[in-house]
């Protein structure tokens, strides 16, 4: 049960390779931008209350689930304020504009290989490189918790399992995108820039095996390990996704892209029989 949790786990995580392979292939406007992110806020928020919410209510009743969600939203507040990251909807960067070297080529000769996926890496923005990385780390963390669902979910049930891990690819893929993009666009090779948004979501096996460990031998748990994890995503829906996607996408695509999400959460539930 393990080794399949993590599996599991580790394929939600490779959304945020596959969203930093599409941010150096082909860049997303303002308006796409804004959409994808709504689409995985609208994910998110379906999953944590039509889902993760309900199943603990209809478990263990309003008072275990009212704790653990309400835990889950507070530890995710601590983490937030305890380990220095950047929010990637914060303004220090704008991945929009354009960011151009102070010359080309550079001092030793070298020309920056601007199309090719194994362009080479020309740091130009030393600043929106650090954002960048403190970015990654931002989204690193987030991951790990929410591998806490995917564990609470398979303990539950297998489909429950199945059916977390899908909906939060989808919701990777956009965070893969907002990691790979200041990177790229502070010099960083194509290929370096999606390997660390790849790296950055493959922290959720992590918190799917302490999920998996727990709940395996205190299955009692399960119902509060559910709404635990519903907080956790909830928080970083509302203090982050909804945030940025208004911040550098369009209103209208941003809501837009949270009924998409919400749809799919829906139609992803009903062929899944969960």
């Amino acid at each position: 049960m393990i080794w399949k949790i993590i599996g599991l786990s580790m394929i939600a995580g490779l959304g945020t390779g596959l969203g930093g392979a599409i941010a150096v292939i082909r860049q997303p406007g303002r308006r796409t931008f804004g959409l994808l992110m709504g689409i995985t806020a609208g994910v998110m928020i379906t999953l944590s209350f039509v889902d993760l919410v309900n199943h603990a209510l209809e478990l263990s009743g309003v008072w275990t689930t009212t704790i653990g969600f309400a835990l889950g939203a507070l530890f995710m507040l601590a983490i937030d304020m305890a380990i220095p990251h950047i929010r990637f909807g914060e303004k220090e960067f704008d991945v929009f504009k354009k960011h151009e070297p102070a010359h080309e080529p550079d001092d030793f000769g070298h020309r920056r290989y601007r199309w090719g996926w194994k362009s080479r890496t020309h740091i130009t923005d030393v600043k929106l490189l650090k954002t960048g990385l403190f970015v990654a780390l931002g989204i690193a963390i987030h991951n790990t918790p929410e591998g806490i669902a995917v564990g609470a979910g398979y303990a539950h049930t297998p489909a429950f399992g199945i059916f977390i891990a899908t909906a939060i690819t989808l919701h990777n893929i956009p965070e893969g995108i907002a990691t790979a993009l200041p990177l790229y666009k502070a010099g960083m090779s194509k290929r370096r820039a999606a390997v660390f948004a790849l790296l950055s979501g493959l922290t959720e096996p992590i918190g799917a095996l302490l999920a998996g460990l727990v709940l395996t031998s205190f299955d009692a748990l399960i119902p509060a390990a559910l709404a635990f994890a519903g907080g956790v995503m909830v928080f970083i829906t509302l203090d982050e996704l909804v945030p940025v996607a208004r911040e550098h996408g369009h209103q209208h695509y941003t809501a837009i892209g949270i009924i998409l999400g919400a749809v799919f959460v829906f139609i992803l539930s009903g062929v899944l029989g969960v």
